[in-house]
């Protein structure tokens, strides 16, 4: 990578995309004094005006995001549009020699993010994905707790996903809509919990009796990972009453104990004492709480380390080549649910 340093200079910004969750970023941005944005791009240019009004952002607005940084010529670009246009905008924004961080999903394929991706390496730029989930202070708290050992190499992960979600909308049309549109969390919360990635998913997908849904509402799905790893994933967005959080909740199995996680506050965790008997002796272990801020704070927290590695030339925890592995489960279980077969994940 080119290292770039912008010591104390501004960090010059276009965004693209000025929706609700371009608005999310705009109100992170306006608390960041070391970036300046300079750029706002929407289809619609009402939006744009009205998010620069919004945030009394004195800057260029259109439609055309390459007439917008020719007019520019900013540092970063920040992509809060619809997927089907993060590989145009990405491979727009490396043309002009920009980093781009970008919403989730990283690409509509597999092929697109590697395009993106190799493009990204020559150009010698950061490639980026939103995993604001990742940035929690709990997901972290029981990462770290794994990452120290106590219950031995990790066998087994389970998550369960039950929410009964009545957004109306497109969603209510969507094909794949609980896969596509809401697993991408927590199957990059499996890869980061595990440090595992995937090989192979076998996923059954349906839409249940009185779902409000057209495709889709609940999956189950099964991945074989590295490091011997089974994680399996159960998920409705029809399930009314009971709900789970949005973080799901976990089971996670090591040769020497297991730790359960509610997706909330909760979790817990047992080790084995002493084996001989019908039942190994196990006692409960304590999961140290977490305690670094900066990294708690979901979307300002990723913001914030993208822009601190463009400064450093140093690569972030959700780097597009890493984050590729994530988009790889969900399209790998669209692929299996679709044919009804294993299929194995090729990156």
């Amino acid at each position: 990578m080119v290292q770039t340093m912008y010591h104390n200079v501004k960090i010059r910004a276009v965004q693209v995309g000025c929706g609700s969750i371009g608005s999310v970023w705009q109100n992170i941005l306006a608390t960041m004094p070391d970036v300046e944005v300079v750029g706002l791009v929407d289809v619609v240019e009402e939006a744009a005006r009205k998010e620069a009004e919004k945030h009394h952002l004195s800057c260029v607005i259109g439609t055309d995001l390459a007439s917008v940084l020719e007019q520019t010529g900013p540092d970063v670009v920040f992509d809060c549009a619809i997927p089907p246009a993060h590989k145009d905008i990405t491979l727009t924004a490396l043309k002009y020699g920009c980093h781009v961080l970008g919403e989730k999903p990283l690409a509509e394929t597999l092929d697109d993010a590697r395009t993106m991706i190799e493009t990204a390496q020559q150009a010698g730029k950061l490639l980026a994905v939103i995993q604001n989930r990742r940035y929690d202070a709990n997901i972290r708290r029981l990462r770290t707790f794994l990452d120290q050992g106590a219950l031995g190499p990790l066998t087994t992960v389970n998550s369960d996903f039950y929410i009964g979600a009545h957004f109306g909308g497109f969603r209510d049309m969507m094909r794949h809509v609980l896969l596509l549109d809401m697993a991408i969390h927590t199957f990059d919360a499996a890869r980061f919990l595990t440090r595992s990635d995937p090989i192979a998913v076998y996923c059954h997908e349906w839409n249940p009796a009185g779902s409000w849904y057209a495709h889709g509402a609940s999956a189950v799905a099964i991945f074989e990972m590295t490091n011997g790893l089974v994680y399996t994933y159960r998920g409705s967005w029809c399930a009314e009453g009971l709900p789970t959080t949005w973080e799901s909740d976990w089971r996670i199995i090591g040769r020497q104990g297991s730790a359960r996680w509610d997706g909330s506050t909760q979790m817990s965790a047992q080790v084995v004492t002493a084996t001989g008997g019908f039942h190994s002796a196990v006692a409960d272990i304590a999961i140290p709480e977490y305690q670094n801020e900066a990294k708690s704070r979901g979307h300002a927290s990723n913001i914030r380390e993208f822009l601190d590695c463009v400064r450093a030339g140093t690569i972030p925890e959700t780097s597009a080549a890493d984050n590729i592995k994530s988009l790889a489960m969900v399209l790998g279980a669209i692929e299996s649910a679709e044919t009804g077969k294993r299929v194995e994940i090729l990156l």
